[in-house]
């Protein structure tokens, strides 16, 4: 279904529909499944968090999300992108709680894309991302907004661009400085490079 679709389903949700709810489901659940899935291939052992339990966790929390007025389909999945962030972390948070230090490796962001789904480590501490991307957001919130987008959401240079109303050249030139950024900030344990 084209972008269009989605958006005049999501506008028609906010303003009460339950039909559009009903269609929108099987649509977004596709798009979430892929971008949880996509993300955890890079993050995580599969042992640990199933695509399914993020996708439903996400989309429990996006149902409560009824007063929201979705903008597009962009918006959308930003807003899905911040939710699945916020579900890794507490994830990390919990599995830190258990095993406090589990012995983690820790790997630039540079380089947990590369990862294979099937590694034997754990690809990023996400503890670790969570609190540099918290700094990187009070020194400029639109990096951190591509990063979130970008790297929780998969969303595409493009698709980033229409979600946050800019150019696809503004997007590509703040994600290089806020990778560049971030990669000082995890390699050095250092979520305050200069």
């Amino acid at each position: 279904m084209s972008s269009p679709e989605i958006t005049r389903l999501l506008k028609q949700w906010s303003g009460g529909s339950q039909e559009a709810l009903d269609q929108l489901i099987p649509l977004v659940h596709d798009e979430l499944r892929s971008i949880a899935s996509r993300h955890l291939a890079r993050e995580w052992r599969p042992d640990r968090l199933q695509t399914t339990a993020v996708v439903n966790e996400a989309y429990l929390k996006l149902v409560d999300q009824r007063d929201a007025d979705w903008q597009n389909r962009g918006h959308f999945f930003a807003i899905a992108s911040k939710l699945m962030r916020r579900i890794l972390v507490d994830h990390a948070r919990h599995e830190l709680r258990d095993k406090r230090g589990a012995g983690a490796v820790h790997v630039t962001l540079d380089n947990a894309a590369d990862l294979s789904a099937d590694s034997p480590v754990d690809r990023v501490d996400m503890l670790m991302l969570d609190e540099a991307l918290r700094r990187l957001e009070a020194l400029d919130a639109t990096q951190a907004k591509i990063v979130e987008l970008r790297f929780f959401g998969g969303l595409t240079v493009e698709e980033t661009a229409a979600a946050l109303g800019t150019s696809p050249a503004t997007v590509k030139r703040e994600w290089a400085i806020a990778k560049s950024w971030l990669h000082r900030a995890l390699t050095r344990g250092d979520t305050n490079p200069t």
